[in-house]
């Protein structure tokens, strides 16, 4: 196992962590809303570009690794918020197996 070296310093974006929660929707069945769980700081570091033909034109997908503290409460399926930019979190892992860190692979949700 190799000790990486994070600056926690550089963890200089303030997000908002949610979780997912059912909505009434008014008509008997509900929607999926997302609740504020914390207020994190953050590491957000570009990855990866995609596009692809979909209906009328092209639809691009930006992945992104976001690291934060660690927390026992992350879990994929959450999602970061800054602002208008919501970021999925897909996929997390321990970045030096030593319980400091947390790094999420996540997709920017667009539209």
């Amino acid at each position: 196992m190799v000790l990486l070296d994070i600056d926690a310093g550089r963890l200089t974006a303030r997000l908002v962590l949610e979780r997912p929660e059912p909505v009434d929707d008014g008509q008997g069945g509900a929607v999926t809303g997302f609740v504020e769980v914390a207020r994190v700081w953050a590491l957000i570091e570009p990855r990866s570009f995609a596009e692809e033909e979909k209906g009328p034109g092209l639809s691009a997908t930006v992945t992104h690794h976001v690291t934060v503290r660690a927390r026992s409460d992350l879990a994929a399926g959450q999602q970061f918020r800054k602002g208008a930019r919501v970021f999925e979190i897909l996929a997390l892992r321990d970045p030096d197996e030593t319980g400091r860190f947390r790094l999420a692979l996540c997709r920017e949700v667009t539209g």
